[in-house]
């Protein structure tokens, strides 16, 4: 299964994609997407195209992206939100199911406790998948959101295609 993560935010939005075999993951390719104009509509626009450049070019069956978390600044989270919604659009376009996750839950994943700091997620990405060098911040970010997903996605797989058989 090949998993497309996404760290959604309005300047940079990091994504990540790697390969799961049972157990196994690797990593396929990591980056940044800056966003670009003049307004917040161009900027989500860029944002829009460079994540569909990314599906054409990795082709996941499925992807994830980290939840909102709701800080002091209600504007800057409404920003966050709008480029969050912007990328959920762009994953539903190209019909990839999505999980979505909680900061903390990826970082108790990955890390092992839910308030890491990014240098040790950063050290976890990289021991998870070998070879792997993150663009920066916010692709190690990304990468660890596929690894959750890696783990619980195809756990609630496994549950639906069970109650279904």
């Amino acid at each position: 299964m090949r998993i497309l993560g996404i760290d959604p935010g309005l300047r940079t939005l990091g994504w990540g994609v790697i390969e799961s075999r049972g157990s196994k993951l690797s990593h396929v390719a990591n980056g940044l997407c800056k966003s670009d104009g003049d307004d917040l509509g161009e900027r989500l626009l860029s944002l829009y195209n460079q994540v569909k450049e990314v599906i054409d070019a990795y082709q996941p069956d499925q992807a994830a992206i980290e939840q909102t978390f709701v800080n002091k600044d209600g504007a800057g989270t409404l920003k966050l939100g709008q480029a969050r919604g912007v990328a959920l659009l762009t994953l539903a376009q190209a019909g990839l199911p999505v999980g979505e996750y909680a900061p903390n839950r990826v970082k108790k994943t990955v890390v092992g406790v839910g308030h890491a700091e990014k240098e040790q997620v950063l050290h976890m990405v990289k021991l998870q998948l070998p070879g792997c060098e993150p663009k920066g911040p916010d692709a190690s970010d990304a990468l660890a959101i596929a690894i959750c997903h890696a783990y619980y996605g195809a756990v609630q797989t496994m549950r639906i295609k069970e109650v279904g058989a």
